[in-house]
């Protein structure tokens, strides 16, 4: 974006959730405070293709643009693989070339999520999470990595690269949500921003890593108070194209067959993708743990087989 005819056109792409949109004039897109945006020197955003971080992305690509610091702003998807639904990479693709801004596609490098879960003889659950540390934050952090060794070598060599990591997490979505702060320094052991080095000083180093004597991180989450008619109505004005799982009756996009679904959500999948709900299925059996405590793969295939209604899909916290 160079000027002001440039901006994304808005209007063009209703939600198929056109009963949740308020008036304009009642909406209020105010974003979480913390940040000083003027400060950092790479701003990462990432994007799942999803309503929540379609919604942030359009109000960020704008604020973003007022502040003329849009060249330093890239987006990041974090590619599921076959557990995702189809089209969901090119999907946040799309979103992010919409505003024209630089996007990086990311993966855990070797198996896919369902192969990893063969190899470890277990599902990830709501205490063990690892599908989103291993598959999710570890290779955006490979990204951080890589934006800031750019930084350094454009010249910023005097000082650490201050990096501003953006997500679209909500509280409204869940107790573990609400309960984050919207915005965080991201300790490390060797971090060297003042509140790290006054920890170690007084003997209490951090136990994380994220920020470093080469970078500090922030994480923002910028719309974090907003609600779900707050996030419908960005994105009537967005211009950009909803994810289909929402036209299909699913309240999220997040994986198919995600281990936080609600059972409707999950017997609803598999009777859209019987293929990859087999393979879920097949993994199970092999490995002999059941997909959830209260649901096995094998009782969804069981029940999206024998049903031939189209159930209502119920919403579930992440």
């Amino acid at each position: 974006m160079t000027s002001a005819d440039q901006l994304p056109r808005r209007g063009e792409r209703l939600s198929h959730a056109q009963q949740l949109l308020l008036p304009r004039e009642q909406v209020d897109f105010a974003l979480a405070p913390g940040p000083d945006l003027l400060s950092y020197d790479q701003y990462v955003i990432s994007i799942s293709g999803g309503k929540d971080s379609q919604a942030s992305l359009d109000v960020l690509a704008h604020l973003f643009y007022e502040a003329r610091i849009l060249h330093r702003v890239t987006t990041v998807h974090a590619d599921m693989g076959r557990a995702d639904w189809p089209g969901t990479a090119a999907l946040a693709r799309e979103h992010a070339e919409h505003y024209g801004l630089r996007h990086e596609i990311v993966a855990r490098s070797g198996c896919d999520l369902l192969d990893r879960v063969a190899e470890r003889g277990k599902w990830p659950d709501r205490g063990r999470r690892w599908c989103t540390s291993d598959f999710k934050r570890g290779p955006i952090r490979r990204v951080i990595t890589i934006l800031v060794a750019e930084s350094r070598a454009a010249g910023v060599t005097d000082r650490p690269i201050r990096v501003l990591n953006i997500m679209g997490h909500r509280a409204q979505e869940s107790r573990e949500r609400r309960q984050q702060a919207p915005f965080i320094h991201e300790p490390g052991t060797t971090c060297l921003c003042s509140a790290c080095s006054a920890k170690r000083a007084v003997g209490q180093p951090p136990k994380t890593s994220f920020s470093n004597s080469r970078r500090i991180v922030d994480s923002w989450l910028p719309i974090h108070s907003w609600n779900l008619e707050t996030v419908w109505s960005r994105i009537a004005v967005a211009g950009t194209r909803p994810h289909p799982a929402y036209s299909a009756g699913f309240p999220r996009a997040s994986c198919v067959f995600c281990i936080f679904s609600s059972r409707s959500g999950l017997v609803r999948a598999a009777q859209l993708q019987p293929e990859l709900a087999a393979q879920y299925a097949t993994v199970e059996q092999k490995i002999g743990h059941r997909f959830r405590l209260d649901v096995s793969m094998a009782e969804v295939v069981a029940e999206a087989t024998a049903n031939t209604t189209t159930p209502a899909v119920a919403d579930w916290h992440p």
